[in-house]
């Protein structure tokens, strides 16, 4: 009697011409977590943005995290180092563990006569680019500052990479970041800034509310999310709240863009992360909000939801 292995060969061996076969095993679904405004835990409350780290490094292989973004406004006060220094204390708990990319916000740059200045000073003394060259995953940066930056990480086989622009990117920013896009066309790219949202839509007037020259959340869509079709996510804070909206690029391919931001929560924001599952078998990436202070995951409509991304291909022919 043939045992059902050798009854298998015989099966394979004699198959022929038009079988469908996938070119490779559906990968695990991955993690990227965002790290959204926190400037109130800097500043009043050091050890909620500890515990935020610290359940990102001792969570990294179950919920299988390949990164972390952070959404600006790390500080409350950009002058304070002890608020500096307190957040260094938290991220560095993800050094050699998860890898990171962080971008300045408002908060995080010197206001003077409530004027903004691009003085980053402090940001580039504790998130410099001196911090993170030494990692093979750290891509560049524009003119020598970590104001402006990219790095790469893969995921199931798909390459991936974070652009981190600076609050109101000026035009000579957004012009270096599509440079970089069209160097790397086989990388699927999350643009990472501090406001590029609001609750209903693309922000159209930062830049003028804090008189600084740059661009608008609309104008970063229109001058550089939209001309590029391998940037799929665009994730963004500063407005307190949450928002969500999908929009079409020149190419005719979706854009997921995001803002998250817990700041006006109870405790300077309770330590709420925003984890996004990107699940390949199912071609989605499911949207969760969790606090590791409160163990809690909110269940309203636009804190859990579930977004199409395509990260399997059709299956192929076998001959």
């Amino acid at each position: 009697m043939l045992r059902p292995a050798f009854l298998l060969v015989i099966v394979l061996s004699c198959f022929t011409g038009s079988a469908l076969l996938f070119a490779e095993e559906v990968a695990e679904p991955f993690s990227i977590v965002l790290l959204p405004d926190t400037q109130n835990y800097s500043e009043k409350y050091p050890d909620t943005y500890l515990q935020q780290t610290i359940w990102i490094r001792q969570n990294h292989e179950k919920e299988n995290i390949k990164f972390a973004v952070h959404l600006g406004d790390i500080v409350q006060t950009a002058s304070i180092e002890q608020e500096w220094v307190n957040a260094h204390k938290a991220m560095r708990l993800l050094d050699g563990i998860v890898p990171y990319s962080m971008v300045p916000g408002n908060h995080d740059q010197v206001n003077e006569s409530k004027q903004l200045t691009r003085n980053t000073s402090l940001y580039n003394k504790y998130f410099g680019p001196e911090r993170f060259e030494v990692e093979d995953w750290y891509g560049g940066n524009f003119e020598g500052k970590n104001d402006n930056n990219y790095v790469f990480f893969e995921a199931a086989g798909i390459k991936f990479m974070v652009i981190s622009l600076e609050f109101a990117p000026r035009d000579e920013v957004l012009n270096w970041a599509g440079k970089v896009a069209d160097a790397h066309p086989d990388h699927q790219i999350i643009m990472a800034t501090h406001c590029y949202m609001t609750k209903d839509g693309r922000d159209k007037g930062v830049n003028k509310a804090y008189k600084i020259s740059g661009n608008s959340g609309e104008e970063q869509w229109q001058k550089f999310v939209s001309k590029h079709p391998n940037v799929f996510f665009v994730v963004s804070g500063h407005v307190a709240g949450v928002g969500m909206q999908t929009s079409t690029n020149e190419a005719g391919g979706p854009v997921h863009e995001m803002l998250v931001d817990y700041q006006n929560l109870a405790n300077g924001g309770d330590g709420w992360l925003r984890v996004l599952q990107f699940v390949p078998a199912e071609n989605k990436i499911k949207v969760k909000s969790y606090s590791p202070v409160l163990n809690e995951i909110k269940d309203a409509p636009n804190e859990a939801f579930e977004l199409d991304y395509q990260m399997t291909g059709e299956p192929v022919a076998a001959n």
